[in-house]
């Protein structure tokens, strides 16, 4: 037995558990949920690019609302527009009856989640929606429903029935409201024209963001720190060079500090093969490459772990527009970044 999986142990008063009882419970969940998901594609109708339209043109932000388990799908639905460039916020429809409607102003689009349409304290706000101007997205399974007839905009996200066996715990119903909510969030991110560096914007603190906003200047060595001989060093200084940089190689660069060629442990392994070579005297300018990989300090560093990677080298130069050396950096320095 798996050390890490505790035995099934049934609580007190219950049968013995069946494990192919409870695989086959979750499959089923999992068919459930996904033949629903399938027959949301036909839901997919005027209503929606009426909701994305008025969502597009909305001067203010959308603001998500739903009691309950819709309440959850809605705060989901509210953080996934917010950072795919929809401004967005959610608002609990009983705390909005106590004061909290004040968030919500009229330049506002808000997007009520309800599986029933029948839910007290979201319709107790909607009159005031209404009465302010703003403009009523529903979301709900039934077509007929109190809050789908005061919509502007019914999105429909009915389904046959639920996953959970007694037809009462919200399991399909709100898988499916999650995913029409996720199918606006991305229609909005393509029509916006969002890409990947705004996304990274609103999560800098995460890989992505590392990754996207990351700039080669933030991370290389500099000054002192940058390995690099002259056109006139032997191979010998070159690698006490390399050894006191520590990178793995080293810029060979002429009397204006241009970058000549590179010199790495590769090189140096293959001048050791040369029995003719002597280390000490031989010049650089006969072991290193010519065709050295250089990058631009303002290009991102996923950019610089990209051509490492496609080269199958583990460092690069950093140079200027004039080809001036001005930085350096390894796959150590990525990986600290965590860039890779």
């Amino acid at each position: 037995m798996n050390a890490h999986i505790r035995p099934l142990v049934p609580p007190p008063g219950s049968s013995e558990l069946n494990p192919a009882r409870l695989i086959a419970s979750a499959q089923k969940v999992i068919d459930n949920e996904a033949q629903a998901l399938l027959a949301l594609r036909s839901h997919i109708d005027a209503g929606f690019v009426a909701a994305c339209r008025t969502i597009l043109t909305c001067s203010g932000r959308v603001v998500t609302t739903g009691m309950g388990k819709s309440g959850h799908i809605a705060r989901k639905i509210a953080a996934t527009l917010a950072s795919t460039g929809t401004p967005s916020f959610y608002v609990h429809p009983g705390e909005a009856s106590h004061g909290d409607l004040g968030m919500i102003t009229e330049h506002d689009v808000v997007l009520a989640l309800s599986n029933s349409g029948e839910t007290d304290e979201v319709l107790t706000i909607v009159p005031v929606l209404k009465r302010q101007g703003n403009l009523l997205i529903a979301m709900t399974g039934r077509v007929d429903s109190t809050l789908a007839r005061l919509a502007d905009i019914h999105l429909d996200v009915a389904v046959e029935e639920e996953a959970c066996p007694l037809g009462l715990a919200p399991t399909t119903s709100t898988t499916a409201a999650l995913v029409m909510g996720d199918a606006l969030a991305v229609a909005m991110l393509e029509a916006r024209g969002f890409t990947s560096q705004d996304f990274a914007r609103s999560h800098p603190a995460g890989s992505l963001g590392r990754r996207l906003l990351l700039h080669i200047s933030d991370i290389m060595h500099v000054g002192d720190g940058i390995p690099r001989v002259s056109q006139h060093a032997t191979i010998s200084q070159a690698v006490v060079e390399m050894s006191q940089k520590r990178l793995g190689m080293t810029a060979v660069v002429d009397d204006d500090n241009r970058l000549l060629g590179v010199f790495t442990d590769g090189d140096l392994r293959r001048a050791m093969d040369d029995p003719d070579a002597d280390l000490r005297s031989a010049p650089i300018l006969d072991a290193m490459g010519r065709d050295p990989k250089s990058i631009g300090p303002e290009r991102l560093a996923v950019e610089a772990a990209r051509m490492m990677e496609d080269h199958k080298i583990s460092a690069v130069v950093v140079v200027d527009d004039a080809q001036r050396v001005v930085g350096a950096l390894n796959i150590h320095d990525l990986l600290r970044a965590r860039v890779v």
